[in-house]
């Protein structure tokens, strides 16, 4: 009776709670509003993050809350109408399509990408391309070889093996793009066909569709329309009283570890609070969270030039940035802007939900900052250098020393990753070379 009153009391709480969450309309401009002094925040610091998001060449930037409109800030010409690309942050989405047709009986993520791509979709031999699962495709371990001359071409001559199937990480588009092909082999539909009957028309997203760009199938869309799948992720699958996935082993695999390679990556979504975490281009394991001035449980949906979309169960919060490149952050998965966001917005919910690593680099000072010689490590007197590296932010390895100081002066100009390794941890800290 315990236990059943236990149960019981946990189905409510649970049930209370995705109630608390607010939906909009499928049609219509009606999004219910929030403010800061409504949640009991501290509201002076907001302007400054609106303005300073959109002095890093933003279009859009919307922060739901409780599934409310708490933010929503539109810069120049753009507006709430405008459509805008999500670049990697839409293979998110399409993981959780893949999960539909998981659960519509279409597809089988263990069995070989062959099955539904057909057999030669790699130049690899029979049993090397045979290895290769719709799961391999989710959680970038295709072992094909990224470092080809163009990764995101899909014919057979540019998928090389590389390694086994499942013993490397490594972020390639082309094996991703490829999905696609997956889907509309086991569905019989055009992605854009499953994308709109199954989540496009359900969630209200309006215009939002795929757009072939090069080899890569774009998905493009408002900023709202980009806030209501993140709200419908929020609350685990379900909008509003429609269950778009019932199948929660597969909704919570595709959100957690799902490899052991990088720890921070699940089924083509990127993990936060983790031990360690991998990027795109690169084979270095960086030791820390993710986004370490988010909260540890948030995940995202990110793309190139800064396309964000982050879901934190444990705030209600939902997250969208949409826009350029800011100066100097470059690559495909950036995090500096997304960090930075989140030290600011910090301040505004007065608190400050900091990893042990990112507190305690606070004792380290890295100076002159920007510089066009040589930066400066200055440590506390119980911590010792062991390495200083320093990275580009695709985590290449630009220059390395066992010394407190690294020079540059043979560097260019731009946006980059001092990692500071001492007898008491490893530390990240942004840094810029200017001539």
């Amino acid at each position: 009776m315990k236990y059943l009153f236990t149960l019981l009391l946990f189905l409510g709480l649970t049930t209370a709670h995705s109630q608390t969450l607010y939906f909009p309309p499928l049609v219509g401009a009606t999004w219910q509003t929030t403010t800061t002094e409504e949640l009991g925040w501290c509201a002076d610091s907001l302007p400054a993050l609106i303005d300073y998001v959109g002095q890093n060449n933003s279009k859009a930037f919307l922060i739901l809350k409780d599934g409310k409109l708490w933010v929503e800030s539109y810069y120049g010409t753009f507006t709430r109408d405008s459509l805008w690309y999500w670049a990697s942050a839409g293979k998110s989405l399409t993981g959780f399509m893949v999960g539909m047709a998981k659960e519509q009986g279409f597809i089988d993520i263990n069995a070989p990408s062959s099955q539904y791509l057909g057999n030669g979709w790699t130049s690899e031999t029979p049993q090397q391309e045979a290895n290769i699962t719709v799961l391999n495709q989710l959680t970038m371990t295709s072992g094909l070889n990224d470092g080809v001359a163009s990764p995101d071409c899909t014919i057979d001559t540019c998928l090389e093996y590389l390694a086994d199937a499942g013993t490397r990480w490594a972020y390639h588009n082309a094996p991703y793009t490829l999905l696609d092909g997956v889907m509309s082999g086991a569905t019989g539909s055009t992605v854009n066909q499953f994308f709109g009957s199954n989540v496009r028309n359900r969630l209200g997203m309006g215009l939002s569709g795929y757009v072939m760009t090069g080899d890569n199938n774009v998905m493009f869309s408002t900023a709202r329309a980009f806030a209501r799948f993140g709200l419908m992720v929020l609350n685990r699958g379900v909008w509003n009283q429609d269950t778009l996935m019932h199948d929660m082993n597969y909704f919570d695999a595709m959100t957690n570890t799902s490899q052991n390679l990088n720890l921070s990556y699940g089924y083509l979504w990127w993990l936060n609070g983790k031990a360690s975490y991998m990027m795109p281009g690169s084979q270095i394991v960086f030791p820390g969270s993710l986004i370490p001035n988010a909260p540890a449980d948030m995940f995202s949906a990110l793309g190139k030039n800064c396309q964000y979309l982050n879901i934190v169960p444990s705030k209600g919060i939902v997250l969208v940035r949409m826009g350029d490149d800011p100066d100097g952050i470059v690559g495909l998965v950036p995090t500096v802007l997304d960090n930075e966001i989140w030290r600011r917005l910090n301040l505004i919910m007065c608190d400050n939900p900091l990893s042990n690593q990112a507190a305690s680099s606070k004792s380290i000072k890295v100076f002159p900052n920007p510089t066009s010689t040589q930066f400066q490590v200055q440590l506390t007197p119980t911590e010792q250098i062991q390495l200083l590296e320093l990275l580009d932010l695709q985590g290449r390895s630009i220059a390395q020393t066992s010394q407190s100081t690294i020079s540059v002066d043979a560097v260019a100009d731009g946006i980059y990753l001092l990692r500071i390794q001492t007898n008491k941890g490893t530390h990240l800290q942004k840094v810029q070379v200017a001539q």
